[in-house]
């Protein structure tokens, strides 16, 4: 990707540093057993015993900030350039689309770098979880050795592919304000899970339609966005994300039942159907008599 000039989004906060992107000092093993037991057992947040932990140890607000910054890597590395650079053509290319196309106004989200783990309106968000979106509080959460881990485990490197990660997440955005993520939540409570994972399929799979629509709709607006071969490394990133490949890698045999995401077949076509159309109306996986 040719993205020298593309301005930088500034919706996004950087958390990262200190323990779970909290800040202050780092927190004993001890502790976060204690926590994860009383989250299990009694449903209360690990991260409220975390940080009250850190305050015992000495640490105060002010530390706390202090020693975070000090922990923080710099708001120029590459990654985090690459991914604010990214963020902001997709704020560009989506604002163009609900004007021109919805009649809509684009609320851009915010993303949120951090590491380990952080608080959220949709519970603790762990970078195990990988990256993801929370309509509660409009963020897209990202712990960046993500990449890391998609070229290394996944064997899908590229910038294109790390690009595909947050136009997948940004997909997700576009669907809570278009009313898609209110209706598919309030369905969640009327289905059972096999049922309403049939549902989250759908869901996940649209978002990669999506992905593909910003990536077709930025291509027409900047031809020299795009180099050779970046659409084959977003499409090989589906891939290597399907559920199938996912179940096979863990725990040797698939379950299409417990999909949530889609099957590599899936995740690429629809990614590709998003690409070669450029249109947001030919994303609708709800419609679709398979998906």
């Amino acid at each position: 990707m040719r993205l020298d000039d593309e301005a930088e989004s500034q919706h996004v906060e950087d958390r990262r540093g200190g323990f779970g992107g909290l800040g202050g000092k780092s927190i004993g093993i001890g502790t976060v057993i204690i926590a994860l037991a009383a989250s299990y057992f009694f449903g209360i947040d690990p991260m409220l015993i975390m940080q009250g932990a850190s305050v015992l140890q000495g640490s105060g607000p002010q530390q706390q900030q202090q020693q975070q910054q000090a922990n923080r890597p710099p708001a120029t590395d590459q990654m985090t350039v690459f991914t604010r650079k990214v963020l902001g053509n997709t704020e560009r290319t989506w604002q163009h689309i609900f004007e021109t196309e919805l009649n809509r106004r684009y609320a851009p989200p915010t993303l949120v770098l951090f590491s380990g783990a952080t608080p959220t309106a949709c519970g603790t968000g762990q970078s195990a979880m990988g990256p993801f979106y929370c309509p509660g509080d409009q963020k897209v959460y990202i712990d960046l050795a993500f990449y890391d881990e998609l070229r290394k485990r996944f064997g899908a490197g590229g910038d294109f592919a790390q690009a595909y990660v947050i136009a997948h997440e940004i997909g997700h955005h576009v669907q809570n304000l278009l009313g898609v993520s209110e209706k598919v939540d309030a369905a969640r409570r009327r289905m059972g899970e096999a049922q309403f994972n049939q549902l989250s399929v759908r869901m996940e799979l649209q978002a990669d339609c999506l992905a593909g629509v910003w990536a077709a709709t930025a291509q027409r607006a900047n031809q020299q966005l795009l180099e050779p071969g970046d659409i084959e490394e977003g499409l090989k990133a589906a891939a290597a994300i399907g559920d199938d490949r996912l179940q096979r890698q863990s725990q040797g045999y698939v379950v299409p039942e417990a999909f949530t995401h889609g099957s590599s077949e899936q995740r690429v076509r629809w990614l590709r159907r998003g690409i070669e159309s450029g249109d947001v109306r030919k994303c609708d996986t709800f419609a679709a008599r398979e998906p």
